[in-house]
């Protein structure tokens, strides 16, 4: 499996610079990045489904970064548990349980999240 990693960031600061591989940090939940991000990447980057950040909000992009780090603000986390909701495989697979449950935390508590692609 080819992982790609979803975590909160619990005291985010729009000055810092999210370079770094810190999954326990931001306790991560891991997922397929082939079998996954693949399947929802025509969702995840049309204009408008995801305003994010490339390491920090200095940089603003649309879609995750396949190869590098994403910052997701709490405006897009709803189009992004929309798309992974959207899968069938959401209600069978662990790894997507714990996907949508992480992102729906985040928006409930008005969290950033960071993206750790492969």
């Amino acid at each position: 499996m080819i992982k790609t990693e979803f975590g909160i960031i619990d005291d985010f600061n729009e000055k810092n610079d999210y370079t770094g591989y810190y999954p326990d940090k931001y306790n991560c939940v891991a997922i397929d990045d082939d079998r996954y991000i693949n399947a929802w990447w025509k969702e995840l980057s049309k204009i408008n489904t995801l305003n994010v950040y490339k390491k920090g909000v200095l940089q603003p992009q649309k879609a995750l970064s396949r190869w590098g780090i994403t910052i997701i603000p709490p405006s897009s986390l709803s189009a992004l548990l929309d798309i992974v909701l959207s899968d069938k495989r959401s209600k069978k697979d662990k790894s997507l349980i714990a996907l949508a449950g992480l992102i729906h935390q985040a928006i409930v508590d008005e969290k950033y999240m960071i993206h750790y692609g492969v």
